[in-house]
């Protein structure tokens, strides 16, 4: 019952809008430096615009993104029935803290369906390459309904065109060394920012600070408000930008020097 009852409110603010780890062997380079910091494409931009030093990242909403890469592979993350992208994609990653994070009933042509939690006893581990796509995973827990649910969320990890994406799920924790270890550095991170029904504010600005990327996307905030609480907080130690669009390409050569915070418009 409190499951459904999470589901439900969850619901109810995004609707009216619209086997251990695998270390980490990569994404572990340097950054490259450079004063630009990413370019704008349309939201309907389509995997063959891209360069092959290039990834385009659209917020469809809520939780759920798609990654692009320069072979045409599509990622979505936290599939689900309520909010996803209209076009198929080549890799879907599910969490399932709320129905709003996965889906029982994925579509079968969909290539390869990961899902973030544990069962039959087992913890998920996930290393798949698509083409162009490597995708991995790192569990952490979640709030069950009958105390800490171990392995209940994974941090998926999006490895194309010499970047590192980390889609940090519906994470209810700060990181631990072996987390850390296990993810390795990060260029980008798509971070849940509600302060409430994931990780608190204070715990969010920690993992940020933990992970060190040069580039985070907020997601998961139900409203504007709660968007902008996060923003206040994060703007003595971070730029933040607003992309006005919600789809934007991303190259290594192109990521900021110091760490910013980009607001893709999602519904």
């Amino acid at each position: 019952m409190k499951r459904v009852l999470s589901t439900l409110l969850c619901l109810s603010a995004i609707l009216p809008a619209f086997a251990g780890p695998a270390w980490a062997d990569s994404c572990l380079g340097p950054i490259a430096r450079a004063p630009a910091l990413y370019h704008a494409e349309s939201a309907l931009l389509r995997p063959a615009a891209l360069a092959a030093g290039e990834v385009a990242i659209t917020y469809i909403g809520h939780s759920t993104f798609t990654i692009e890469t320069p072979g045409g592979v599509i990622a979505a993350t936290d599939y689900n029935d309520y909010v996803r992208p209209q076009a198929l994609p080549d890799v879907a990653t599910m969490n399932h803290a709320h129905l709003t994070h996965y889906t029982p009933r994925p579509d079968p042509a969909i290539r390869h369906v990961l899902r973030g939690w544990s069962f039959d006893g087992r913890k998920p581990s996930h290393d798949i390459q698509e083409r162009d796509l490597r995708v991995r995973n790192v569990p952490t827990n979640i709030r069950g309904e009958g105390g800490t649910e171990y392995a209940g969320n994974s941090i998926f990890i999006f490895e194309a065109a010499g970047l590192c994406i980390a889609h940090l799920g519906h994470l209810h924790h700060t990181l631990t060394p072996e987390h850390l270890k296990a993810i390795g550095q990060v260029d980008i991170v798509l971070a849940a920012v509600d302060g409430s029904w994931t990780v608190d504010l204070d715990g969010i600005v920690e993992v940020i600070g933990q992970l060190n990327p040069k580039l985070v996307i907020p997601m998961h905030y139900m409203s504007r408000s709660v968007l902008e609480r996060f923003l206040t907080r994060m703007r003595d130690t971070a730029e933040i930008r607003h992309a006005g669009n919600a789809s934007m390409v991303f190259s290594r050569a192109k990521l900021p020097t110091s760490l910013a915070i980009l607001v893709l418009d999602g519904r």
